[in-house]
């Protein structure tokens, strides 16, 4: 999203997590801007049971956990590496700096929280109203229009990570997956779902 040239100039430092560390805590102060170099994110919240929902998932070049430092409120999710991951870290104070100085990053900022907001907003609607075919078919379709919204798209997620993001059970996400290939709207190739 926005260059590592840029990033550096302003300050930021390469920062390096182990698989399932903690990068922030739900309720933490929001201090810095992340971005991910290399690895995976995934921001996420704990039911009282302690099952993950997982609310996004960030790979290389994305940044994660900004609307807290433009609201002044503390994270609504947990942040962890999902496996060997290196950040780039940028204070609240440099990110306002770099916004200030550099206008199109900063619009550009803000058309990815607006996209993040449609998302929530989207997910929000198939969580509370939908069917479980809709609700995977909705987080696929969205997957592959971030993509590039090509003819076949191969999810890169697991059943298990398709779960945790539509927050249904693992099972019943495989069964549904099935069903769904068996209705034609679908295909499983060599175990990957393509749509």
């Amino acid at each position: 999203m926005i260059s590592e040239e840029v990033l550096a100039h302003f300050g930021a430092v390469e920062v390096h997590f182990k698989k399932d560390e903690l990068i922030f805590s739900e309720g933490a102060r929001a201090d810095f801007f992340y971005q991910v170099l290399n690895g995976r994110v995934k921001m996420f919240n704990r039911t009282e049971e302690g099952k993950e929902f997982t609310q996004g998932i960030f790979k290389k070049g994305k940044s994660f956990g900004e609307p807290p430092l433009f609201g002044n409120f503390p994270y609504p999710a947990g942040a962890k590496a999902d496996k060997p991951t290196t950040l780039l870290r940028l204070s609240k104070d440099q990110l306002f700096q770099l916004l200030r100085a550099e206008p199109l990053v900063h619009l550009k900022l803000t058309q990815i929280l607006c996209d993040r907001l449609h998302y929530k907003s989207m997910r929000l609607k198939e969580v509370s109203m939908y069917s479980t075919e809709q609700r995977i078919l909705t987080l696929l379709h969205y997957l592959k229009k971030e993509a590039g919204g090509s003819d076949k798209y191969e999810v890169k997620l697991t059943r298990l990570e398709i779960s945790e993001l539509t927050g249904l059970r693992v099972e019943t996400v495989i069964r549904t997956i099935k069903k769904l290939e068996n209705d034609k709207k679908l295909s499983i190739i060599n175990r990957k779902v393509i749509v």
